[in-house]
C-alpha cells in the first residue's frame, strides 16, 4: 500500500478495506487501478478544503476562478491565460491574505531545470495584471506577492 498525503491508494476493494483505510487516517480511499483524472480531481477537492475554499469557484472582487474548469472570467468575460498563468494565479489565490514567496511560488510553477535566476515569474506577474486588473496581485519588496 502507498500513502501520499493522507491519500490511501491500494488494490484492496472491498467495503470493508476501504472503511479501514479511512479510519485509520485517509482522507479518501481509491482502489487500483485508478484513472488519473479522477484522482487530480479528487486532489484538487483535498486541496480546496485545505484552503478552506470547499466549491470550484473563487471570487476576487471581479475576477472569478472556476477550479474545476480551470476558467478565469473578469466581470463574467472569460479571460484567457496561459497553463502557467493559470497556476500562478490559482495558487496565489488559494493562498489569498498570505504573502507567497518567490521561492514558494518557483517550486510550485517550475522545474528544477528552468533557471530560477530568470525574470519569468516577473513576465507572468505583468500579464496577469494586464489581463485581470493591476490592483489583484500585490507585490510586498523583499517578501513575495499576495492576493488581498
Amino acid at each position: 500500500m502507498l500513502w501520499l498525503a493522507l491519500y490511501k491508494f491500494t488494490a484492496r476493494d472491498t467495503a470493508r478495506d476501504r472503511v479501514r483505510g479511512l479510519d485509520t487516517g485517509a482522507d479518501d480511499y481509491l482502489v487500483k487501478p485508478f484513472d488519473l483524472d479522477e484522482l487530480f480531481a479528487r486532489l484538487r477537492a483535498l486541496i480546496r478544503r485545505a484552503a478552506g475554499q470547499p466549491l470550484n469557484l473563487i471570487q476576487l472582487e471581479n475576477v472569478l476562478i472556476n477550479l474545476a474548469a480551470r476558467q478565469v472570467s473578469v466581470n463574467g468575460n472569460p479571460v484567457l491565460l496561459t497553463a502557467r498563468e493559470y497556476g500562478l494565479l490559482e495558487f496565489l489565490a488559494l493562498h489569498r491574505g498570505e504573502v507567497v514567496t518567490r521561492t514558494a511560488i518557483y517550486e510550485h510553477l517550475f522545474d528544477e531545470n528552468e533557471d530560477t535566476l530568470s525574470n519569468l515569474l516577473d513576465v507572468h506577474i505583468s500579464n496577469l495584471r494586464k489581463k485581470l486588473g493591476v490592483e489583484l496581485i500585490v507585490t510586498r519588496r523583499g517578501h513575495g506577492y499576495c492576493i488581498q
